[in-house]
């Protein structure tokens, strides 16, 4: 996401205003200031949210834990298994968690959402890798990191005594050119991006359908070029397809993935027909369930197919490059409204608004971040389905999950369409029920979760993330603190892929380049610089050391950390001075760096290897 943020806490006797359509009316910034929000947008985003049903209360799910009291009095409970049970009152302790549906004495049906209340925790401290897994090719691999090679990754990792991951978001985006390039910007939460395939492994695949020599020019460039691999990607899988697609365990597990699968598989065939954004196709195909959708669906049955197998592979290649290796996966904190889950879920989405941030001390400009939110009552309206599936498809067959801008569960800046990013307004979340939800799914996938918890952080959260083992963000550019004396519930790191590489803050480099890609004053940039230059150095790093050796000394600070899960950068290890993202720009070329070093290479590199030393208490 193209963003940064600092750990702001609010003071806790702040009011904001909140009304009865859940808009906070006054917010703080970095400097601890107070700001109105202006009638003219509470009035616009009170359109837009609306009203929600009289009844709503009485059908909106209940996301409770065992032994509370449900509040409705005798009911009738459908489990999940198909079982009945009859609950008067408290929920008994060893009632089964998940997704179930209870009756009322009146008849009024509504679903009950049985969680844990906390998320399931690995046994014992590691470290690991952050890993942008576009730059991390290798020889094999067209000009981007795939799936193979995060296999290589990983038994690297292993190998090393490292036991996580930490990637990039894998999500799909629309199978046109030009590709999207933000990982934070996609058309979906649920489904992959097949971008990411290693095509020599796929069914059906074989070398004739290759152009060689077009695929020795991808892996020459030294940025990724996305429309040149899909495009070459595109046509070797539709070649592999043609021979395989028929297969009898494909078939099974389609039917398995149901109607997700389906609505995301014929939105992908008429994107490529009729553009990446549903909004701007012909007016009967932009409601999902239309007849014409399921025309289309029936008359290109092909097509839907391939995009439905494309996902197949994705699913069997990820699982195959995991292994037993926690790989945490990032959840964006939205979708772009053209995509496949705004069109599935349009009536959900609050149209005519994007998300983002106001002003702060790293980006006084504020963001817009460019998706949509959901409507508060309306996901509820919906059972939370569109947050739950988003949360299960992100976090499947990984083992772990890192909620982008956790925040954002409890509120959310919304930006109405043609305002500046300083021009918006928070809007409140059910956080207790969708932090719930994500402590369900974790207990199920067994997968642990962090929350970025870094930007402006109200009273409370802390708490409750905590409460729900959800691990904190500690990111050494941003803390006071020691890292000795962070948090063991937490995930540790220098820094993140919107932020400095070490390198980049000691030479100097990444102050040029974030004045030359953005309209920020320089006086902000120099004065970001030097604070943290003040973390770096807190050690007593020598003013004319080499980047190796600041590499060196922020790590050995970091390690002191006793947080759960230690991070590593690759880019830090490979002494890279560009960090994957500027935000506040899209003519730089955000998420588009190569590693400077091929993934087949990294166990050669002294200036990685210090690192995993250093990680694993060698030095």
């Amino acid at each position: 996401m193209a963003r940064v943020g600092h750990r702001q806490r609010v003071s806790a006797d702040f009011d904001g205003g909140i009304d009865a359509w859940g808009i906070q009316h006054r917010w703080l910034d970095a400097a601890d200031a107070e700001h109105e929000v202006a009638d003219a947008t509470v009035d616009r985003l009170r359109t837009v949210i609306g009203e929600p049903p009289v009844d709503l209360e009485a059908t909106a799910p209940v996301v409770t834990r065992p032994g509370r009291d449900l509040g409705l009095g005798r009911v009738q409970v459908t489990c999940e298994d198909g079982s009945e049970r009859v609950v008067d009152g408290v929920l008994p302790a060893d009632f089964p968690l998940g997704y179930h549906q209870l009756r009322t004495a009146d008849g009024t049906e509504r679903r009950l959402v049985v969680s844990p209340g906390r998320c399931w925790l690995p046994p014992q401290a590691t470290w690991g890798w952050t890993v942008q897994l576009y730059a991390a090719r290798s020889a094999a691999s067209w000009g981007i990191g795939d799936l193979a090679d995060l296999r290589t990754l990983r038994t690297w990792t292993e190998g090393d005594g490292g036991g996580f991951l930490l990637v990039n978001p894998l999500h799909a985006v629309a199978p046109t050119l030009p590709q999207e390039a933000s990982p934070y910007l996609p058309a979906t939460r649920r489904f992959r991006n097949p971008l990411y395939l290693r095509v020599e492994e796929v069914p059906g695949h074989e070398p004739v359908d290759v152009d060689v020599d077009a695929v020795r020019t991808l892996a020459a460039e030294s940025l990724v070029d996305r429309d040149a691999a899909w495009t070459l990607k595109r046509a070797a899988l539709a070649a592999a397809h043609a021979r395989s697609g028929g297969d009898d365990a494909f078939a099974v597990w389609r039917a398995g993935r149901g109607d997700a699968l389906e609505g995301f598989a014929t939105w992908s065939a008429l994107a490529e027909e009729h553009g990446p954004d549903w909004r701007r196709w012909p007016e009967a195909l932009q409601d999902p369930t239309s007849a014409d959708v399921a025309a289309y669906r029936e008359a290109h049955a092909g097509e839907v197919g391939f995009h439905a197998w494309l996902q197949w592979q994705l699913d069997e290649q990820l699982r195959a490059a995991t292994g037993a290796l926690t790989v945490i996966q990032d959840l964006p904190i939205g979708v772009s409204g053209g995509g496949a889950d705004a069109w599935v879920w349009q009536d959900t989405l609050a149209q005519g608004i994007t998300v983002g941030a106001p002003p702060d001390a790293l980006n006084t400009l504020g963001q817009d971040w460019g998706s949509p939110p959901l409507t508060p009552w309306r996901l509820r309206a919906a059972d939370y389905e569109p947050f739950i599936e988003s949360v299960r498809g992100t976090i499947a067959g990984a083992g772990g999950l890192r909620i982008d801008h956790v925040m954002g569960l409890f509120r959310l800046w919304w930006i109405p369409d043609g305002s500046g990013a300083a021009d918006g307004a928070y809007v409140r979340y059910p956080s207790d029920d969708l932090l719930d939800i994500v402590a369900l799914e974790s207990h199920r996938a067994r997968a642990v979760v962090v929350g970025e918890d870094l930007g402006t952080v109200e009273p409370g959260v802390a708490e409750a993330l905590a409460e729900r083992r959800i691990l904190s963000y500690k990111v050494l550019w941003f803390e006071e603190d020691d890292p000795a004396q962070w948090p063991g519930a937490a995930l540790a790191a220098v820094t993140t892929h919107d932020l400095p590489t070490v390198a980049g803050l000691w030479t100097g480099t990444d102050a040029e380049d974030q004045l030359e890609a953005t309209d920020m004053p320089e006086a902000d940039v120099r004065r970001g610089r030097a604070d943290l230059l003040e973390k770096l150095t807190r050690d007593g790093l020598a003013e004319g050391a080499s980047a190796a050796e600041a590499v060196a000394a922020a790590y050995r600070q970091l390690v002191r950390a006793p947080s759960l899960l230690v991070s590593l950068s690759l880019e830090d290890a490979v002494l890279e001075q560009r960090r994957p993202n500027v935000p506040g720009t899209t003519e730089r070329e955000n998420w588009r760096i190569l590693l400077p070093v091929p993934v087949d290479e990294l166990g050669a590199s002294e200036d990685v290897a210090r690192l995993v030393r250093l990680a694993s208490g060698e030095v």
